[in-house]
This record gives C-alpha cells, structure tokens and sequence, in this order.
C-alpha cells in the first residue's frame, strides 16, 4: 500500500504543536521522570489558562483591558486545552472551539470604541474599484435594481440570505467532516482554516474597511439628499427582521459586533478554504464545497454586505495561506528544536 502522504505531510506540525502547547502550560513530556504533585500542578495551570483566556473578553471593557493582554490571553486557551484533555474528538471541538472564541474576541474589539473606528475606516478605495469592476456602476447595485423591483423578498433573495446565515457553521462542520472521513488530515485542514481567520482578524484591526450599506448609509455613494444618490439596502437585515421578528435584535447582536470588517471578505476566503479541504477528501464533497462557496460569493454582493473586491481579497487570502503552509511548516520546525531544548533543560533531571 502506497504510504499516506497527507500524514507524512502533517506530521512536522502535529510533532511541533505537541512540543509548543507542553511548553506553554508547562506539562512534562511522555516519559519524563517527574512526580504525580507536578502533573497536578501543571493541569491546574492549563485549567487557568483556560478560565482566563475565557474570562478576559467578557471583562475587557469592565475592567478596561488592554487589546494586547487580553488577546494574549484568550489564545493561550486554546493551547492549554490541547495539553490538559487526552487526545479525541472531545478535545478537538474544545480546542476549536476556543480558538474561535479567541478570533471573535479580535474581530469584535476593534469596534468597543465606535468613533475611534469609524473615524480611521476606509469608506472610498473598495467604491472605486468596484466601479471599474462593475463598468461604471457598483456590481451590487446593478444586481439589487434588476432582481430586487417590488420591494418584496423572492425565492432567490431568501435562498441568499439563509446561505449567508449557514455561513456561521459551514467552516466548521467541513471540518467536522473532515474529521469524521480522515482524522489525520484534521490537523492541517483545522490550521489552515483557523490561519484565515486569525490573519483576516489582524487585517481588520490594520486597515478597517466600510462594506457598502454603510458607505450608502453615510452618503459616501452619492449625498444624502441628492437624486442621483446611489442606494445599497441591506437586504439580510431587512429579511432578518420579516422573518425573527422579535428575536432578531438578539441574534444580530450575538454574531455581529464590528460592522467595519469588510475587507478581506472572512466569509468568501473561509468557505473558499473549507471548498479545498472538502475537495482532498473527494470529488464530490469538494463540487459542494466550490458550489457553496459560489453561491455565498454571489449572495454577499447581492445582500449589500460586500463589495467584489472585498470577496477577491478574500481568495487572495485563501491563496496566501496555502502558498504559505511549507514556509510556515518549517519554521515551526525550526521553533520545535529550540523549545524542546529548553524542555530538556527546564523539566528533565540531568543525566547521570
């Protein structure tokens, strides 16, 4: 039988995050002589590191925070869990599960000083491009005139909406599946996703982008009281509104929290990722992956959420995190030796 090479692929990463997450909670590794009261302690500090990387973004603006500790600690959570919880599928969802918590931390506290956001918030270069993109007209606006006439939400335009709502679970039940058909290519597949993400996050906190409803809602596509003022209606709200009704201000809350986060499009560049993964593990689940993906694309730019622009920096993101996996693998290689020689030194007894 022809040898795996997606797990001798994955196997440096997996070899190097084993040694990163002992070293950050401070766990000895399999085999080293140290005593049950050291394993204790050292479970009770990654238990801490958990709690805290919790705690932090729901106390930050309380006990005002700093961005940097409290991102600090939110992503030591994740990796305190991976030392703490034997290996399994519980630990693999926790582990997620706190890294997303981590990345909705980043992308959300841009936007805990509103003005301080909107006044350093590009509004005109993503208008301008999709200007000549769109032939002289937003794409988005020209979409919205020729299939949004009657002021009434059509089968199209609610089949759009609801693949923007399922776009909050589609990155991870791809991975899910991934899981569930190839465990050993869970590892990668989870750190390529989760690198989008992360690095989508930092983009947000260094270059905040207005998406087009809000460039229509400030005037910034045509004035206010002008005629020829260009009009982009957020249409996922407005049927959000028809069809929660009263729920829906809660749940707009729970998964918003920075409306100036549009470039690059997380929800195109994810679901772009989740379409490459899903197609290593078969044609067919990736045909669905790329259909998804498409189908999103198309409705962001219809609902008003995006501009084309922000969806090609999307891709380019995606492409950016692929082309980067053997750059980033050996030099997490390179990290591994220099922290496993400070193990040996810090929690192995000397020889002899």
């Amino acid at each position: 039988m022809a040898p795996d090479k997606t797990l001798d692929r994955s196997r440096p990463i997996q070899d190097v995050y084993g040694v990163v997450l002992r070293r950050v909670a401070g766990a000895p590794a399999p085999g080293a002589g140290h005593g049950s009261s050291a394993r204790r302690a050292a479970r009770l500090a990654g238990y801490a590191l958990i709690a805290g990387g919790v705690a932090l973004p729901i106390v930050r603006r309380r006990l005002r925070l700093h961005p940097a500790a409290v991102l600090g600690g939110a992503s030591l959570a994740p990796l305190a869990a991976a030392v703490v919880w034997p290996r399994g599928r519980r630990r693999d969802v926790a582990v997620c599960a706190l890294q997303m918590y981590a990345y909705l931390a980043s992308y959300k506290m841009p936007n805990d000083n509103a003005a301080a956001l909107a006044a350093r918030v590009r509004v005109d270069y993503p208008i301008a491009l999709d200007n000549v993109l769109g032939a002289g007209k937003l794409p988005t606006t020209r979409l919205q005139r020729a299939l949004h006439k009657d002021g009434r939400f059509n089968a199209l335009e609610q089949v759009l909406v609801w693949a923007h709502w399922a776009w909050f679970a589609t990155p991870h039940v791809s991975l899910l599946y991934v899981r569930a058909r190839n465990p050993r290519r869970f590892l990668r597949a989870a750190t390529m996703s989760y690198a989008v993400f992360d690095l989508g996050a930092a983009i947000y906190w260094l270059l905040p982008t207005a998406p087009p409803w809000y460039a229509a809602e400030q005037g910034r596509l045509g004035g206010l009281d002008d005629e020829t003022a260009v009009l982009v209606r957020r249409l996922m709200v407005e049927y959000g509104e028809h069809f929660w009704r009263g729920r829906w201000p809660r749940l707009y809350s729970l998964f918003g929290g920075n409306p100036l986060a549009a470039m690059p499009s997380l929800h195109f560049a994810t679901s772009s990722m989740a379409a490459v993964l899903l197609s290593e593990t078969g044609a067919a689940p990736g045909a669905v992956g790329v259909a998804y993906a498409g189908l999103l694309g198309f409705a962001l730019v219809y609902l008003g959420e995006h501009y084309v622009v922000d969806l090609i920096g999307g891709a380019a993101l995606c492409a950016v995190v692929l082309a980067g996996e053997p750059l980033a693998r050996a030099q997490l290689g390179r990290l591994a030796g220099l922290i496993e020689h400070a193990r040996r030194l810090a929690l192995e007894p000397p020889a002899g």
